[in-house]
């Protein structure tokens, strides 16, 4: 993400193809991500790309792009474990403060004694190996799923 404009061409491109497929209904497009990935795919509802709808699982708040009003053409869901050591509360409320300022449709859910990854299975020995604060958490994975499902079913 330190090349936006780069991450951004090949977020286009791979989009390109998605619609070019006739397995993809055309002009509906979601985008979902974990981590890293959830980080990019809040950027690039933020920068103004055709999306219906945007899941961050445990996202990234740290964004290269906020919102102008306008710009987010879907409905945005951002599940996070409120205590996630690389989501910190200000990254939280300067998110969530610019999206209610432009309008935007959005729902952040921040789940108490959650930390990061929560929705992988691998995460506590994986964070134990790296000396990481990453945990599973059945109840928040299953929980933001079903809010997912829920969000798509409704946008599309």
């Amino acid at each position: 993400m330190s090349n936006f404009e780069m991450a951004k061409g090949r977020f286009t491109e791979a989009m390109q193809v998605l619609q070019a497929s006739d397995k993809v209904a055309e002009g509906e497009i979601a985008a979902i991500g974990y981590s890293f990935g959830g980080g990019v795919v809040l950027s690039m509802a933020n920068a103004g790309l055709p999306l219906d709808a945007v899941v961050s699982f445990h996202g990234t708040l740290g964004l290269p792009v906020m919102p102008e009003v306008g710009k987010i053409q879907g409905n945005v869901l951002v599940p996070n474990g409120a205590d996630d050591p690389f989501v910190t509360p200000e990254q939280i409320a300067a998110y969530t403060a610019v999206m209610d300022s432009v309008g935007a449709a959005y729902e952040f859910v921040n789940n108490e004694g959650v930390v990061q990854a929560f929705t992988s299975k691998g995460a506590d020995s994986q964070g134990a190996k790296f000396e990481l604060t990453l945990a599973c958490n059945a109840a928040a994975d299953s929980a933001s799923w079903a809010s997912m499902k829920s969000l798509l079913a409704g946008t599309f």
